[in-house]
């Protein structure tokens, strides 16, 4: 007999699994770029692991919010190892969103360019 399925819908009602749509956003980003082959299950896996570790180690709470967090981590030091995009391309690109973000009235959409 298999064991069940980690990534099915679980049963029932329980209510949404994440927070935010954002966090499984990330866990969506990172599917595609296994499926792409840019780096393995098993890379996630343990990338996802050392970070979790890190958080539990750091006394992080163990929240929705921290497991995110954590996957953002994951992901982008695999993006960062395993292709042509580097850690400071992503820095970069982050502090800009943060300044568009910052830019952007409440309600409007957040345009990158507005971190300009």
């Amino acid at each position: 007999m298999n064991p069940p399925d980690p990534l099915a819908p679980l049963a029932g009602d329980t209510g949404p699994v994440f927070d935010e749509p954002w966090h499984a956003q990330v866990l969506a980003l990172a599917d595609a770029m296994v499926q792409a082959g840019h780096f393995s299950a098993s890379d996630w896996a343990e990338a996802l692991g050392a970070a979790r570790s890190a958080a539990e180690t750091r006394g992080d709470p163990d929240t929705v919010e921290t497991y995110y967090l954590c996957a953002v981590e994951a992901l982008e030091g695999l993006v960062a190892g395993n292709t042509a995009i580097s850690g400071d391309a992503l820095r970069d690109r982050k502090d800009a969103w943060a300044r568009a973000y910052l830019a952007t009235p409440h309600g409007k959409p957040v345009k990158l360019e507005a971190g300009g």
